[in-house]
């Protein structure tokens, strides 16, 4: 089927004249004359493949200016239309549409651009068949209308958005995906019938024959930013640039000049006592742009081999943050082969150089590549390579296989290092929504990956089966559209042979009618060793536990959406004989379809929290943590909006033992002082944008934050209320930015 509607498109596409088409919203029958017509979309969300509930139609054109695509959504009074205005990247569940490229139709690297009712957007890089990653923000052209009987959308994406191999003949072959979500129902449909809760999903957008088009861009970004520290009383002026040249498809050149730390964005407050390292994402545009050939990433939790928040990260000599002098981005394709080549430098004594080569070579059902980094950091007289190979392999449209091999190379200090990582893992879809996964993943105790890379643990041997069924064919009357049930049993051990956990793990994942969602699952943890908890010094026996979880989240409904979260679980050396709980509540209330106020708490317990002290002392605290959030989002006009978000958070540790780790892992009773404590955290942040143009905003951010870490208890509302206090940090910081195109 998918071949012969290939064929019967391939005539309309290389047919198409070569007009422009104004991005107005509006439908023009003569502007998309010729384009390929879309009309056959199908129920992904529930993922049934029935015909869509409400009439959806797109058309798909490709001019000298880009790839254009036009939706026609019709939604008529009985079928409430969300108006809420939605800043760029949002999550809202609103009324949408969603149109996906893959440039070399090869089920590498696709881009994913959105647009909302309201002519919000939302971009994002598409890998690993289905990983999504929004920090990227490309520059394209959209517009929408909306009447009586529904709404329309034009999307226009220039050539330049993103390398492309050559073509031939006069000829590119694509591979596209165009869907509609309802925003009051949740239910997706789309063309063609793929869905990304599949293994396979960007590897089944539908091939398309397009006329060779290219289009050269060189862009520069310069900015220049003022800040004043009301602490210290001082004002620091700075300024750099970003370098964007693509002269063809097959090349492109990213760079950037002292570029800043990303200052107009504002992290979650992290407060991490645990011996593995809080991942966080790269909003910094340069670090973001076109990095999908880089991706390289195995199925342990964010796990990869090119991680940027490492360049211009905490410097070596432990004085703040590294200083980027430059950096420079080339992409681009030799034939059916494309690479990737990355480099940075910081200045100064502590200053770090980094590398990364990465190439990939497409064939059929396959992709193989290569991934090379290397740093160099002198102040500590280490240097740190890292080669991988990857394979993706699609035997046959049931089966997606994916395997990882890769290893470091440490020299410091005279010494040398090396060891190995690997993984594979591999998807298997059934009949009648049946599907198996198998993962296993190798990570050897001498394996490091950090000083550029992501791996949260080495010395890692893990292994799980799962089964999963998706129910489609509810019953009408049933709240539910769909409900996919997962069932899981894992094992993980260390390369010395101990036993870290064994788990079964159940959970349901649930759409419901009114565009709801929810989540249940249950763990239930065999005893084990933690290898980690004492730094090194001795594993500890720990008994059974258990976690579940549940989680909804509503979507606006009149004025109100909320998230609900609730938890309980087991653990520490008291196991099950001890239970603790999570709950977190979190209202929006909307003012106005542009301006909304959310608040939120969170409260934790925890009557056997583990926190190593030194050697190979642990303490025992009855823990309880609290978290008060809050915000207000205002969209003013298309072009300006306000933001405000606070964030509180307390800890109390009460201690209840000290205990001794013995040669064997037992924990033994210990007389050694352990203290309680207490931790305040306080993150607050006023930030106002104005978007000159695309990709060129005037910023004026205040933000003011503080911790403190206190030798008593203090009991966690009392904390949230004096963490108000805190001043460790309270800036001004305007910044300009401006991209001129050439």
């Amino acid at each position: 089927m998918r071949v012969a509607r290939l064929a019967l498109a391939l005539p309309t596409l290389l047919s198409v004249p070569a007009f422009a088409v104004d991005i107005d919203g509006r439908i023009d029958p003569a502007e998309w004359e010729g384009a390929h017509h879309v009309t056959d979309f199908r129920k992904v969300q529930p993922l049934s493949g029935q015909p869509a509930s409400l009439p959806t139609e797109a058309w798909i054109l490709a001019t000298p200016e880009g790839l254009a695509v036009a939706f026609r959504n019709t939604q008529p009074a009985s079928v409430p239309r969300t108006n809420q205005r939605v800043r760029r990247d949002f999550e809202e569940q609103v009324d949408r549409v969603n149109l996906m490229v893959d440039f070399d139709g090869d089920g590498r690297t696709g881009y994913n651009f959105t647009v909302s009712s309201t002519d919000g957007v939302f971009d994002a890089v598409v890998t690993n068949e289905t990983q999504f990653n929004k920090d990227w923000d490309g520059n394209w052209k959209h517009a929408t209308s909306n009447d009586a009987e529904g709404w329309s959308a034009e999307i226009l994406i220039p050539w330049y958005i993103a390398p492309m191999r050559e073509g031939s003949n006069g000829e590119r072959r694509i591979r596209v995906y165009v869907d509609r979500v309802v925003g009051s129902t949740g239910e997706r449909v789309a063309w063609p019938a793929v869905s990304f809760k599949q293994s396979r999903f960007l590897s089944g957008f539908e091939p398309l024959e397009v006329p060779l088009y290219s289009q050269s861009l060189l862009a520069v970004t310069p900015y220049v930013s003022g800040l004043y520290d009301n602490v210290g009383g001082r004002s620091d002026f700075d300024g750099g640039a970003d370098i964007f040249w693509k002269p063809n498809g097959q090349f492109q050149l990213t760079a950037t000049i002292n570029p800043d730390f990303g200052q107009v964005e504002s992290d979650d407050l992290v407060v991490n006592f645990d011996a593995t390292e809080t991942f966080i994402s790269d909003k910094r545009p340069f670090f973001t742009e076109n990095q999908g050939i880089f991706e390289y990433t195995t199925p342990s939790d964010y796990s990869q081999l090119l991680y940027t928040r490492r360049v211009g990260g905490p410097a070596d000599d432990g004085e703040g943050s590294g200083d980027i002098t430059a950096a420079v981005k080339l992409n681009g394709s030799f034939g059916d082969t494309k690479y990737g080549v990355f480099a940075a430098d910081e200045s100064g004594e502590a200053g770090r150089t980094f590398g990364a080569l990465r190439l990939v070579r497409g064939f059929d059902t396959q992709n193989l590549g290569l991934m090379l980094t290397q740093v160099d950091r002198p102040y500590l007289d280490r240097e740190a390579t890292v080669l991988g190979i990857d394979h993706n392999w699609r035997p046959t449209p049931r089966w997606n296989i994916r395997s990882r091999l890769f290893g470091s190379r440490i020299r410091q200090a005279g010494g040398e290092s090396d060891d190995l990582g690997a993984s594979i893992w591999a998807d298997y879809e059934m009949d009648g929504g049946w599907r198996q996964q198998w993962i296993a993943m190798h990570f050897g105790d001498e394996l490091q990956i950090n000083d550029l890379g992501y791996l949260s643990q080495n010395d890692l041997n893990y292994g799980h089966w799962e089964v999963a069924r998706r129910f489609t064919g509810l019953p009408e009357d049933s709240r539910y559209a769909s409900k996919d049930w997962r069932w899981r049993v894992s094992r993980i051990t260390n390369d010395h042979g101990q036993l870290l956990r064994d788990q079964l793990r159940l959970s349901r994942n649930s759409e419901l009618r009114n565009g709801s969602s929810e989540y249940i699952t249950t763990n239930i943890n065999s005893s084990g060793v933690d290898d980690l908890l004492t730094r090194g010094h001795g594993v500890v026996e720990l008994p059974a536990n258990f976690n579940a979880v549940f989680e909804y989240n509503r979507p606006r409904k009149g004025n109100w959406a909320y998230d609900l979260s609730l938890v309980a679980m087991s653990g520490g050396l008291a196991g099950n004989d001890k239970i603790g709980y999570e709950a977190e509540f979190e209202p929006t209330y909307f003012v106005t379809d542009a301006f909304s106020i959310n608040a939120g708490v969170y409260m934790n317990h925890t009557p056997d929290w583990l926190v190593w002290q030194h050697d190979n002392l642990i303490g025992s605290f009855e823990g309880r943590e609290w978290h008060f959030n809050a915000g207000l989002d205002w969209s003013i006009g298309s072009r300006q909006e306000l933001r405000v978000k606070l964030q509180t958070l307390a800890i109390d540790a009460r201690a209840r033992q000290g205990w001794r780790v013995d040669g064997s892992g037992n924990a033994m009773p210990s007389d050694d002082p352990v203290e309680d404590f207490s931790v305040r955290n306080l993150g607050f942040q006023i930030r106002y944008r104005y978007e000159l143009a695309p990709l060129s905003y005037l910023y004026v951010v205040y933000g003011r934050g503080g911790y403190r870490e206190n030798p008593f208890s203090e009991d966690p509302f009392d904390g949230l209320r004096d963490s108000f206090d805190l001043r460790d940090d309270e800036q001004l910081l305007v910044k300009l930015s401006y991209r001129f195109e050439i």
